[in-house]
């Protein structure tokens, strides 16, 4: 995983620790500040690379499917 995507799955881990529900993608656009292409792309490529999953149509339905253990500091 690249920097930037280890960063995207530690706020996906960081969320859903302490609102006890996953991020939706706005909440990911409000904390890197970036647009919400930007953001869609990233949760897609994070999906193929099989870092996470989620069902399509259904909001805040990212599941991580990567230990916390490997996941890096969030900055």
């Amino acid at each position: 995983m690249t920097k930037l995507q280890g960063q995207y799955l530690a706020f996906i881990y960081a969320y859903t620790k302490i609102h006890r529900r996953p991020p939706a993608e706005a909440d990911m656009q409000r904390y890197f500040e970036v647009t919400p292409p930007s953001v869609h792309r990233m949760v897609k490529e994070l999906e193929q690379k099989g870092f996470i999953s989620r069902q399509p149509g259904k909001p805040r339905s990212i599941q991580l499917l990567v230990a916390p253990e490997s996941l890096p500091i969030l900055r």
